[in-house]
């Protein structure tokens, strides 16, 4: 269990955020801290200077007799445990100072008293007093042209401010991690409770449901356009599973017929035929039904190579006119037979890069669907004319038409609509000319009255060329 806590997403964002929060949270303690430090050692440099600035004006009243009682003086004022005086000449030598019983181990620095007679500037500097754990900040400052002030301040409240500082800021620290890991974890399993429920939801789907969808929030934010999303792929795949289970009834539909009649034909001439002219017969509408069933086969597989991008198609400049008059001479004993009026107006010499061979199957199949739902005395159109840049190959029949709930599932493998199941065919006809025809960078359309026939649109990128 912990293990999958520790490698969720929550679990990572609130790590982060808790990280985060707490790296910003000491960063302004270190810098709280570093400007309390600076003010406070500021205020006690002032201090200092303000005794330096003393001594000086006594000086000059008073002479050195007068600085020696003002050490004495402000040393028992202040505490001589907190502050201590000293005048000493440029050599270093003492020559007056306040009781130095708490600061006797607090010697003269040779190394500051150079530094402050080349530079003729005040030095500071931060020192620990020994046998103590306390420090003091202890100031080199000319008072006279021979007299060099020494003065200490203990740092007790500096350090007290800082300890004190150190235990708040450790105290923080740890309501600060605890606080924002608590909160960041509430804020983030809200935030991603929308995942939450799209998982519950995708474990609940099966192949019998896939009526499940994720309840959006109305938001408009990330996580609701990842339901959104979501809800429309499950939309997409119910829509698939279905057409799929459509088809699958649909073929073993279309295989079952040609099959149950193969075996038919066998068993009748079995049992009631025993000349050699039966067998030949049988043999015969056996060989035309497995033609059927190869056919359907081969389209298919035909189907499914051109839209995988694995049919090879030979592309090369036909003359589109000559190919669809001459498919409109093979079709128009058809039409004849069952006395329609079949017309044509072809514009000549429109030329494109194309299969021929496909692109007739294509054209040929629209034409044999025409003239098969046409019923007798009616008629046919075919319109090949350039349309802005475009071939358009038309086909106008008067036939049953189409409902329009079914226009564009007519071109679904094996999908027949219930005004032609009682014709002969596979379903597999319209599939394939919408196959072919956007193999070309063209499509299909269709528009349809049903009873008041169809008017199916081949449309064509025209490349502009001409035939040499």
């Amino acid at each position: 269990m912990l293990y999958n806590i520790f490698n969720t997403i929550a679990f990572r964002l609130t790590l982060w955020f808790t990280g985060i929060f707490s790296i910003c949270s000491s960063f302004a303690f270190v810098l709280f801290y570093f400007l309390a430090t600076q003010t406070l050692q500021t205020q006690i440099d002032q201090e200092l200077l303000d005794n330096a600035a003393k001594f000086s004006a006594v000086i000059r009243r008073n002479g050195l007799m007068g600085a020696r009682e003002l050490a004495v003086v402000e040393a028992q004022a202040a505490g001589e445990k907190m502050i201590f005086f000293r005048l000493v000449y440029p050599t270093g030598e003492v020559f007056a100072s306040s009781h130095m019983s708490y600061w006797k181990h607090v010697h003269v620095s040779k190394h500051v008293l150079q530094r402050l007679i080349s530079n003729k500037d005040n030095v500071f500097e931060t020192v620990r007093v020994p046998s103590t754990p306390k420090k003091a900040r202890i100031l080199y400052s000319y008072v006279a042209v021979n007299a060099i002030l020494q003065t200490g301040i203990a740092m007790d409240s500096y350090i007290t401010f800082l300890s004190a500082f150190k235990k708040v800021f450790i105290g923080a620290m740890g309501f600060i991690i605890i606080f924002s890991a608590i909160s960041g974890w509430l804020l983030v399993r809200k935030a991603l409770s929308g995942v939450t429920a799209i998982t519950k939801t995708a474990q609940n789907i099966t192949g019998k449901n896939l009526d499940a969808r994720v309840k959006g929030t109305g938001n408009k934010d990330e996580l609701d356009h990842l339901v959104t999303t979501f809800n429309s792929m499950l939309d997409r795949i119910e829509e698939l599973v279905k057409s799929i289970r459509e088809m699958s009834d649909n073929i073993a539909h279309d295989l079952k017929s040609p099959i149950t009649r193969i075996r038919g034909f066998a068993e009748l001439t079995l049992i009631h035929e025993e000349n050699l002219e039966d067998y030949r017969i049988m043999a015969a509408n056996t060989i035309e039904e497995t033609d059927r069933l190869l056919d359907m086969i081969n389209t298919m597989l035909v189907i499914s190579r051109a839209e995988a991008g694995e049919e090879d198609f030979e592309f090369k400049i036909t003359n589109l006119s000559l190919m669809v008059k001459e498919a409109c001479d093979l079709f128009a004993p058809l039409a004849e037979d069952k006395h329609m009026k079949f017309s044509q107006i072809i514009q000549d010499q429109i030329c494109i890069v194309a299969d021929i061979k496909m692109l007739q199957r294509a054209f040929s199949n629209l034409l044999d669907n025409a003239i098969k739902y046409t019923p007798e005395y009616g008629k046919i159109t075919v319109v090949t004319a350039l349309k802005n840049n475009d071939v358009s190959i038309k086909i106008e029949d008067t036939g049953i038409g189409i409902a329009p709930e079914y226009v564009e599932k007519i071109f679904e493998r094996f999908y027949r609509a219930e005004s032609s199941r009682t014709s002969a065919g596979t379903g597999l006809g319209l599939s394939l000319a919408r196959t072919i025809v956007r193999q070309h960078k063209g499509d299909i359309r269709v528009k349809s009255r049903q009873g008041k026939g169809a008017v199916f649109e081949i449309r064509l990128p025209f490349n502009n060329l001409r035939v040499i």
